[in-house]
């Protein structure tokens, strides 16, 4: 657990589903189990779900940091190391081309994020199915989620079920604004956006925290309702 906070940042009690809030009513179609596609600039397109179960489960607690400021502390994450899965399941059966350092991570909602590869090989990156003991719930990203606690929360991909390999980053668009979508995304570095200082964007950030947590759950509500009359058009 962390002994402090990173500039701009301060604590809150639990973990809500938050993010842009064009994915509020976008929910994840595949939940009882993961399907993981290893795409792009490789020579063999895989899906390496299955090939998961031969690694080892990492136990990880860490913290997580929404760029809007809000933080949540010591959360008990469980999955598979990327580098691992990297060096033993995506280099030997994929083969991404070698110049393949711009990686495009995408979620079964249509959210998608990126980071260079280096940064997914630090040892705390995971790919995560449970927290705090549970299986991940929807609202916290399953069936698989990206977890990258050195980096702003919208880099840790909901929902994940797709690793796109890019030699360059010019077919990438983000899920939000360009300035809003920062390279990197490092939170000791308050990288929150481009163009604009991390310590300005603080404030107008936080004027959204309260009205999008609202947001989502109401969104969150609704699909619950839909889903008990027998309604699944909105899943």
């Amino acid at each position: 657990m962390a002994n402090h906070l990173p500039p701009g940042q301060f604590e809150i009690d639990h973990l809500p589903r938050f993010g842009v809030t064009k994915f509020a009513n976008r929910f994840p179609q595949v939940l009882d189990r993961v399907e993981l596609s290893i795409i792009g600039a490789v020579e063999r397109p895989l899906d390496i779900a299955m090939a998961l179960q031969r690694l080892p489960r990492i136990e990880q607690v860490s913290d997580f940091h929404c760029v809007t400021t809000w933080s949540r502390i010591g959360l008990q994450w469980s999955g598979w190391r990327f580098k691992d899965v990297l060096a033993t399941i995506i280099r030997p059966e994929a083969r991404p081309h070698r110049e393949a350092k711009f990686i495009i991570l995408r979620g079964q909602d249509g959210a998608r994020s990126s980071l260079p590869l280096e940064d997914l090989t630090a040892n705390d990156v995971l790919l995560a199915d449970r927290l705090n003991g549970a299986a991940l719930s929807v609202a916290n990203g399953a069936p698989l989620r990206l977890v990258v606690p050195a980096h702003y929360g919208y880099k840790s991909v909901k929902h994940l079920n797709r690793i796109e390999f890019c030699l360059d980053d010019r077919s990438y668009r983000p899920s939000a604004l360009w300035f809003m979508d920062h390279p990197r995304a490092r939170v000791a570095f308050e990288e929150r956006g481009r163009g604009v200082p991390g310590w300005l964007l603080r404030y107008p950030y936080r004027l959204f925290i309260h009205p999008t947590i609202q947001h989502f759950e109401r969104a969150q509500r609704d699909r619950m309702q839909h889903t008990e009359k027998g309604d699944t058009t909105s899943t």
